[in-house]
């Protein structure tokens, strides 16, 4: 489900545009919460005036929530998604409304919430906001089984032998939801009617069909880890057994492996280690910085803590010592004055308490700053190395597809004369 949102003013055109019946065909307010307004246009209202009492010019947080175009998303969907949304933005609780969409057979939903804490009187930060609603959006994706876009799809979609470094971890692969690995298994599966294009629409995807220990089907990647097809195509043995006919036809989860690792040089693997060993290095530096500075703002963190809880002692004692006891504090009980010092009393806890808070939020927002100038270095120079492993990634996969398709050329041929067989091997 596509996510995008905004923070904006402008209530009155927002609920326009949202009541705009004549480019849709059909528009229901769905939800109206935490408003005292029944309609959209008052409640918008409601919100601009409420953000009056602020400085808040952009008081309204709009959301979209698009669901691809044969999905099919019910009411119910799409208001979990906006459930998740309003988790992941930090607006729970927050004053809303949505409104649903249709046209053309298709729903959509519009989800718009006020950013004014009436309580407090601020705004909620929505800091990274964009980032937030992408991971969201990916996971609902998964989630529902959908195709993820092509902006969403991370490394193991393509042919291994069209790799980036990441994917040669052993262990796990890199940034890569297992669901996705699920999904393209499934994607083979409903591409194919036999066992060759069942097996090469596994390859194009970076996995070699083997025969299992116990004589089922299995799969195997460049990094040596072996799938159950019948689990990550989401189909019964019988079926796989029906379209793909026996396993013995396939080499073994050995031999695959071996076929796979003999098609990389030791030279080119001791090249990839070199690269990303460099590259490593390179971060090292930030990677210090950030120790450093998260060592540094636990420091000011618990130095302010510990200072408050001191002087909040402090204060507690002073305005409980304003409270008299004995004959004077029943004297002060009949007059009313004891519950007069009480009100007050409860009134300045509660200013320090703001107090108190907005100084950990002034760090929040210094130490935050700082992170964020911090990471922004750090994605710039990982960005700048992805590109270059990428830059890598292709001309490997050029000479691997060579020497593959050289292993297919008769041994009379010309070309086999010209030049001896040099395996995945090249000049880098």
């Amino acid at each position: 489900m596509i996510l995008v949102g905004s923070q904006r003013g402008g209530a009155g055109e927002l609920a326009r545009h949202l009541l705009n019946d004549k480019d849709n065909d059909h528009v229901t307010v769905q939800e109206l919460r935490g408003f005292v307004a029944r309609d959209l246009q008052g409640a918008l209202n409601e919100a601009h005036a409420v953000s009056l009492g602020t400085n808040c010019k952009q008081f309204l947080f709009s959301l979209s929530l698009n669901p691809p175009k044969d999905a099919g998303a019910s009411v119910d969907d799409l208001l979990r998604a906006a459930d998740k949304a309003e988790e992941k933005l930090g607006l729970s609780g927050q004053p809303r409304a949505v409104v649903i969409h249709e046209k053309n057979g298709r729903r959509h939903a519009h989800v718009v919430w006020s950013r004014i804490d009436g309580q407090a009187m601020r705004a909620v930060p929505m800091s990274f906001f964009k980032t937030r609603l992408n991971v969201l959006s990916k996971d609902l994706f998964l989630e529902h089984g959908w195709d993820l876009p092509d902006g969403y799809r991370e490394n193991g979609w393509k042919n291994p032998l069209n790799f980036s470094l990441a994917e040669w971890q052993q262990a796990k692969r890199i940034d890569l939801d297992p669901r996705e690995i699920k999904q393209q298994f499934r994607h083979a599966w409903g591409q194919s009617d036999n066992l060759p294009s069942f097996k090469a629409a596994l390859e194009d995807r970076g996995y070699f069909l083997a025969q299992g220990d116990r004589r089922g089907f299995v799969a195997t990647d460049i990094h040596g880890e072996v799938y159950s097809v019948s689990r990550m195509a989401g189909v019964k043995t019988k079926e796989l057994q029906a379209r793909l006919g026996s396993p013995q036809l396939l080499p073994s989860v050995n031999e695959a492996k071996a076929d796979t690792h003999k098609r990389i040089s030791a030279r080119l693997r001791n090249h990839l280690k070199s690269v990303r060993a460099e590259q490593q290095q390179a971060l090292q530096p930030l990677q210090q910085k950030r120790l450093q500075m998260v060592t540094r703002h636990r420091m000011e963190r618990d130095m302010l803590e510990r200072g408050q809880e001191r002087r909040w002692k402090a204060e507690t004692a002073e305005r409980s010592g304003r409270l008299r006891t004995g004959i004077k504090g029943a004297l002060d009980f009949i007059i009313g004055r004891a519950a007069a010092m009480k009100k007050r009393n409860e009134q300045e806890a509660y200013q320090c308490f703001l107090r108190d808070r907005a100084q950990r939020e002034a760090l929040f927002k210094s130490q935050s700053a700082e992170t964020a100038t911090l990471h922004k270095l750090y994605a710039d120079l990982s960005a700048r190395q992805r590109q270059d492993r990428q830059h890598l990634a292709a001309k490997i996969g050029q000479m691997l597809r060579l020497t593959r398709k050289a292993e297919h050329i008769p041994e009379h041929h010309p070309s086999r004369q010209r030049q001896p067989d040099r395996g995945a091997d090249f000049s880098l």
